[in-house]
């Protein structure tokens, strides 16, 4: 788990906060704030990992709001929580790359409005990200696992995805 945050047109600044499963590289939860708060991460974490499906493990950075809160609610999902070095992000490499790959491919490309803009973007991303951008890490598969088209099913066909930032190709009988 971990924050970034992204810049509005009127220079204020939302967090987005991101919750990485290390398994297949799959984000499984990502929501938008103005003002993170110790007890809203407890509930977007409790919001992540609903029916028993937590983790052994999560791990989190020495964030300060990251406090007992959090804390009792990563113990009270079930999970132990790892808790990286002070000023080491390579500690969590995994999180900090989907950071980075969110930024990079998605954020740094839109101007955002208001609280509820990036998280539309944000959803539509996700949905390329986990169905269609492939994972040198997986192989060159994706999170959701995909199958190879073969040529034979026609010819190449594109997808806008993300707000036309990226696209999927597919084929499609002629």
């Amino acid at each position: 788990m971990d924050f970034l945050t992204v810049p509005t047109v009127t220079f204020r600044s939302l967090y987005v906060f991101v919750v990485l499963s290390l398994d297949r590289r799959r984000i499984v939860h990502v929501n938008v704030t103005t003002h993170p708060t110790a007890e809203w991460t407890a509930m977007q974490l409790t919001q992540a990992f609903p029916f028993d499906t937590a983790p052994r493990f999560i791990t989190r950075d020495r964030d300060g709001i990251c406090g007992d809160v959090v804390c009792r609610a990563i113990a009270n999902l079930g999970s132990e929580e790892l808790v990286i070095a002070a000023r080491s992000p390579w500690q969590n490499g995994y999180c900090e790359r989907v950071v980075g790959t969110l930024k990079r491919e998605c954020l740094n490309h839109v101007i955002v409005l208001n609280e509820n803009h990036p998280r539309r973007i944000l959803k539509s991303y996700l949905e390329y990200y986990r169905e269609t951008r492939p994972h040198l890490g997986l192989a060159k598969d994706t999170p959701a696992r995909r199958e190879v088209e073969p040529p034979e099913l026609g010819a190449a066909q594109r997808r806008p995805m993300a707000g036309g930032l990226h696209s999927r190709y597919y084929r499609a009988a002629a």
